[in-house]
C-alpha cells in the first residue's frame, strides 16, 4: 500500500463493500462500487482529504451502483465500467433494481474499461482485469498487493451466477486464470464480506 490510502465502507441494505482509494501525495481519489449511503461515502472522502476524480463500478448490479448519481454529482468524477455492463446502468431490469420496485437508473458511463486498461489515481496505478461470470462485464482491479474483485470471489465463496448474464463455468474460469495466478499474499477485497488472500482461497475455498 505504498503511497496509497484506503478505506472500506459497508453500505446499503445489501451490505456492499465500497472502497475509497487515494494517493497520499496528490490526494486524488477513487471510489469503487458506491452501492448506497452516499453521505457516508462522501464523509469518508472528506475525512481522507481526497479530491475524487474517478468512480469505478466492478459490475452493474443495483448494490454496486446505487449511489453513483449522488457521488458523481458531488465530486464531478468520471464514471467507469466495462462496456459489457454499460447498459445495466440505465436499465432497471438489467441492474436488478426492478426486482425491488425501485427502478434505479444511474448516470451513463463516461468511459468504458477493458482488459489491460489502467486506472490512475495520482501515483496509484490499478490494472483492469476482465473477470466475467457474475456478470458479462465484471472486472477486478489489481495493484499495490491487492485485488478489488467485486462479486467474483469472496472469502470462502464465489459470486452468484443465476442472474441474467451469469455463468458459473465462466466465473470459475475467470477466478482460476485471472485471480489465482496472482501472488498468494495478494489481499482480496471483495464486494461483500471480509477480506481474504489469494493463497487462502486457492487452498481452502470449497468452490475452487
Amino acid at each position: 500500500m505504498r503511497g496509497m490510502v484506503l478505506r472500506k465502507i459497508v453500505v446499503g441494505d445489501f451490505q456492499t463493500n465500497c472502497y475509497v482509494v487515494g494517493c497520499q501525495t496528490t490526494r486524488i481519489g477513487l471510489v469503487i462500487d458506491p452501492g448506497g449511503d452516499p453521505d457516508a461515502i462522501l464523509q469518508a472522502v472528506k475525512d481522507m482529504k481526497l479530491n475524487v476524480s474517478t468512480i469505478v463500478n466492478t459490475h452493474g448490479h443495483i448494490d454496486h451502483i446505487l449511489a453513483n448519481e449522488d457521488v458523481k454529482s458531488a465530486t464531478k468524477a468520471e464514471l467507469l465500467i466495462h462496456k459489457s455492463d454499460g447498459l445495466m446502468l440505465q436499465n432497471p431490469s438489467l441492474n436488478l433494481s426492478s426486482l425491488f420496485s425501485c427502478n434505479l437508473t444511474s448516470p451513463p458511463a463516461d468511459r468504458f474499461l477493458k482488459e489491460g486498461d489502467t486506472v490512475k489515481v495520482g501515483s496509484v496505478l490499478l490494472s483492469v482485469v476482465h473477470t466475467p461470470g457474475h456478470t458479462e462485464g465484471g472486472i477486478s482491479l489489481t495493484g499495490q498487493g491487492m485485488v478489488f474483485c467485486g462479486d467474483t470471489l469472496f472469502a470462502g465463496s464465489v459470486g452468484r451466477t443465476d442472474f441474467p448474464g451469469g455463468s458459473f463455468k465462466l466465473l470459475i474460469e475467470s477466478i482460476r486464470t485471472k485471480l489465482l495466478c496472482l501472488p498468494e499474499a495478494t489481499i482480496v477485497l471483495a464486494g461483500h464480506g471480509p477480506n481474504t488472500t489469494i493463497g487462502e482461497e486457492s487452498e481452502n475455498n470449497p468452490f475452487l
